[in-house]
């Protein structure tokens, strides 16, 4: 059996209808972004936006935005709005794999890769908002746990945890 290959990228427009397939088969519920908000994220920040490929198929994605403030809890700026590209602090929006290609390290390789393309371009800090169960992983690559969150997207419970860089 061949090894499959992975790359890893900048998202393109034309892997808008693949994220969105991801995000609403990985992600429970109202937790998903519409392919609207997911459209509105590869327009205005590409640079943000990464895709994990493999053997050529869009498996998995990290999006977010920038800002001067981070209000986490702000619902709107997942519509990008706020969003500013000089911005030294990022809001990381969706850390998905699709279920198929979950268990072989891809999300890994995606925050690692993530991490570094915004050390490159001089953000000073990453922020996120995950689930519960998800902590310890972003624990692991040195995000600190800041509190839980006053959001209840999706009607689920959040924590906002942070990366300075």
């Amino acid at each position: 059996m061949n090894a499959s290959t992975t790359v890893i990228r900048q998202v393109t427009p034309d892997d808008l209808d693949r994220c969105f397939t991801i995000e609403t088969e990985a992600y429970e519920g109202d937790e998903a972004a519409t392919r609207e908000k997911i459209a509105t994220r590869i327009d205005t920040w590409p640079e943000g936006f990464i895709v994990a490929e493999v053997d050529d198929v869009v498996a998995g994605f990290i999006n977010s935005g920038a800002a001067y403030q981070v209000e986490m809890a702000d619902e709107a700026f997942k519509e990008m709005i706020g969003h500013d590209p000089d911005g030294p602090q990022v809001v990381i929006m969706s850390v998905v794999v699709h279920p198929d290609y979950q268990g072989q390290g891809l999300a890994k390789q995606l925050m690692t890769e993530f991490i570094e393309r915004m050390r490159e371009i001089g953000k000073i800090r990453i922020n996120l908002m995950c689930r519960e169960q998800h902590v310890a992983w972003y624990a692991s690559f040195g995000f600190a746990y800041l509190k839980a969150s006053e959001s209840d997207h999706g009607g689920l419970a959040w924590h906002e945890m942070a990366l300075d860089l």
